[in-house]
């Protein structure tokens, strides 16, 4: 269960977990190279150097203190948002924490006004695909490629809101 997990607003140290927790987690689970450490790096320091008024960022803690998950929303367009960066920690999985950060991306967005959330990710990521699914998102394409030293498809993802 979530309970007593809080999701709160990027905090000094969280780009530095998120980096940390997506590098050694895609390494383990898919066996992902240094790029995609590096991609995740390029992504954060975007964000963090460029925030909009509309971006926004979830890092879930629980009682403890302890980071479990996070989730950014980034406006590319006016009427676009886009999820980035989503981890929930092993631990966290299968307790409806990743439907609480999916829930906080896709209310702000609609309350923000965008006419769809779009998202970029991987087929390895079933989990996370059946998730989109559920959610009403919409598999645009798939294209295969290999990425980060692994051969994967590629997925576009789009949520009409």
């Amino acid at each position: 269960m979530t309970d007593g997990m809080m999701l709160r607003d990027l905090a000094p140290g969280d780009p530095g977990w998120v980096l940390m927790r997506h590098g050694e987690l895609y390494w383990t689970d898919e066996g992902y190279d240094h790029l995609f450490e590096a991609m995740v790096a390029g992504i954060l320091a975007d964000f963090v150097k460029a925030r909009g008024p509309l971006d926004r960022a979830w890092i879930a803690v629980d009682r403890a203190g302890t980071r479990q998950g996070c989730i950014f929303c980034s406006w590319p367009e006016e009427t676009t948002a886009r999820l980035r960066m989503f981890l929930v920690e092993p631990a966290m999985r299968g307790t409806g924490l990743a439907q609480r950060l999916l829930d906080a991306v896709i209310d702000h967005a609609r309350r923000g006004g965008a006419a769809q959330l779009v998202l970029w990710t991987h087929e390895s990521h079933r989990a996370a695909g059946r998730l989109y699914a559920r959610n009403g998102f919409e598999l645009l394409d798939q294209t295969p490629v290999t990425a980060f030293g692994q051969p994967t498809l590629e997925q576009n993802w789009r949520l009409s809101l």
